[in-house]
């Protein structure tokens, strides 16, 4: 079976129920089109020979016929898939499955809970919401990814509810965000508490020297404020939400704002809770739908394959505590 053409609905539906052509897929999306293959024992690429299978099909230790498609590197002698390197590695749920959830995740802007996959798919919950942060965790940004520039928005939210702690932001999660307003790309962070010293560091570290920072008047951004080139604050206190600057931009973080209704709606609406030691990989997912959100669903689900890669997740670490 070969794919042809370009990958768009109607040959996503075929891939989401055909688990030799779901493996076939991800390997034009992970190896290129044509496929050469690239060994994760040794990385040399296009010297591995398919391995083709006798009869029906290869059978698993339990005697089960698999649509596994097994390479063999020429160069080490050692044989792989293209699952071996992914979030996908050790699964023995079906890819075509994990391409279906994938999707589903991309293309409902508020998220999609473990109980409703897990009634899709169907699997058991378990399996559901560990697909769920294996999927999140393909969704993270790389650690090596270029500083934001242009025109910055960056603003603070609190995630929780009322407490015994108080109102406001006590006893409640800061998450930190910043949005390049030319892309549209959202990155957050979650912070122990938000101070000035914290904050200039994230813009720091997230930001280029250049670019135009647009806040509100946190004290904590005075601070970071004239290592760029432009500072502007809009104050909330006195009803100011966004105004003209002399030399024609707009001030506000009005992205921010909206990045954060989203975020909060479609936690509260869809997994209505969230625990402090998961709420980084929930926002991640957020991130990575809001700075995606000019794409078509389909090239969306593309992206987060494609990220699958490098990328391992065990069960022990998101329930280690």
């Amino acid at each position: 079976m070969e794919i042809d053409g370009p990958i768009n609905l109607t040959t996503l539906a075929k891939h989401f129920s055909d688990e030799e052509a779901a493996y076939l897929l991800m390997e034009r999306i992970r190896w290129g089109n044509p496929v050469e293959p690239s060994c994760p024992h040794c990385g040399v690429i296009g010297e591995a020979t398919y391995l083709q299978p006798k009869g029906d099909g290869r059978t698993t230790n339990r005697g089960k016929v698999s649509k596994r498609r097994v390479w063999k590197c020429r160069a080490c002698k050692r044989q792989f898939s293209v699952l071996v390197g992914t979030i996908f590695e050790g699964s023995h749920v079906p890819l075509a499955k994990w391409l279906l959830a994938i999707h589903l995740m991309c293309s409902n802007k508020n998220g999609v809970s473990a109980h409703e996959l897990h009634r899709g798919l169907p699997v058991s919950y378990k399996t559901a919401w560990f697909m769920e942060h294996r999927i999140r965790y393909a969704m993270t940004q790389s650690p090596l990814r270029e500083k934001l520039s242009g025109e910055v928005e960056a603003d603070e939210t609190y995630f929780g509810w009322l407490t015994k702690h108080g109102y406001g932001g006590r006893g409640k999660t800061p998450i930190v965000t910043l949005i390049e307003r030319e892309t549209g790309e959202a990155r957050s962070q979650i912070v122990p508490r938000v101070t000035g010293a914290k904050l200039h560091r994230i813009l720091l570290e997230e930001v280029e020297r250049d670019a135009v920072l647009m806040t509100d008047q946190l004290p904590g951004y005075r601070k970071a404020g004239p290592d760029f080139a432009e500072h502007h604050a809009v104050n909330h206190g006195k009803d100011e939400y966004a105004r003209t600057t002399r030399n024609g931009r707009r001030a506000h973080v009005n992205s921010a704002e909206g990045f954060f209704s989203q975020l909060k709606r479609g936690i509260d609406g869809t997994h209505h809770h969230v625990s402090e030691e998961h709420l980084h990989r929930y926002v991640a997912e957020y991130d990575f739908r809001y700075s995606t959100r000019k794409m078509s669903d389909t090239a969306r689900t593309m992206k987060a394959i494609q990220q699958s890669a490098g990328k391992r997740l065990t069960y022990r670490e998101p329930t280690a505590n």
